[in-house]
């Protein structure tokens, strides 16, 4: 069966994007692992679906998998993505909405970037202190669609994010999910830069949304920085996240970053 799919990219951060409004499209994990895999794929951190949403409340349904063919609640920069993925298909008049495990996602589009609306975030917890292989670690963690922990360090370029990410995201201390691991460089007052290993692609990425999210909440927790922050993530882009604060924690987290077509093809699955 030959499918149709769009690569695209979100701050460095890619994926493979089908239209499977007619339901035709099955995929199992073996196939998810197949198609992002970098050298007998596509290539990608992740595969989207679009599907038909039939319960009223979102214009769309996605279906989300990481690389490692794992079904996953929600990806910031997928978001992006999957709302111009989306817009190029239907062309609405306006923004849209759409149904994640996570929540209900709304997307905007101006001056060529898009800003999606992030799962109220909850379970903050702060100053977590950890044994890593003898070294300790202050960890800070929030649930923002997905799960995060962050590590504030005076060089995200000395962080050693690969190795030292593969191990905090397996700590007992996060057992049994596991979480995503984010090395946190505070630049300049409103700025930041942010490493991250990702769980699910069980690697460091070029970008992650939620976690530049999550970053940037526990930063105005711990530092006092207001928002908007600016957050420059691996691959090089900057992501914005803006917010308001509220009596149980934070309301309306928005990420604003670009999202772009790389290139449209044809698979056998």
């Amino acid at each position: 069966m030959r499918i149709a799919f769009t690569k695209m990219n979100g701050a460095g951060n890619d994926f493979i994007l089908m239209d499977n409004r007619d339901g035709s499209i099955r995929l199992s994990g073996d196939s998810v692992r197949r198609l992002c895999d970098r050298q007998r794929g596509v290539g990608a951190d992740g595969l989207m679906l679009l599907e038909a949403n039939s319960n009223g409340v979102a214009d769309w349904r996605w279906r989300f998998f990481n690389s490692d063919g794992g079904v996953a609640e929600m990806c910031g920069n997928g978001a992006r993505c999957f709302a111009v993925f989306v817009r190029d298909l239907t062309r609405p008049a306006a923004g849209i909405s759409f149904e994640t495990l996570a929540g209900i996602i709304r997307a905007a589009f101006a001056n060529g970037l898009v800003t999606v609306t992030l799962p109220a975030p909850r379970g903050l917890r702060l100053h977590q202190a950890l044994q890593v292989n003898g070294a300790k670690f202050v960890a800070h963690s929030l649930h923002i669609g997905v799960p995060h922990a962050v590590i504030f360090v005076e060089n995200a370029d000395k962080a050693m994010a690969e190795d030292r990410g593969r191990t905090i995201r397996a700590h007992p201390h996060f057992a049994p999910a596991g979480t995503n691991v984010n090395f946190v460089e505070v630049l300049r007052p409103g700025s930041l830069r942010v490493r991250t290993y990702e769980r699910g692609v069980e690697g460091e990425t070029l970008a992650c949304g939620t976690g530049a999210a999550a970053a940037a909440l526990i930063a105005f927790h711990i530092g006092r920085i207001p928002p908007p922050i600016s957050v420059k993530v691996q691959g090089g882009d900057v992501l914005t996240i803006d917010f308001k604060t509220a009596e149980s924690g934070f309301d309306a987290v928005q990420l604003t970053g670009p999202a772009e077509t790389v290139f449209t093809g044809e698979i056998e699955i």
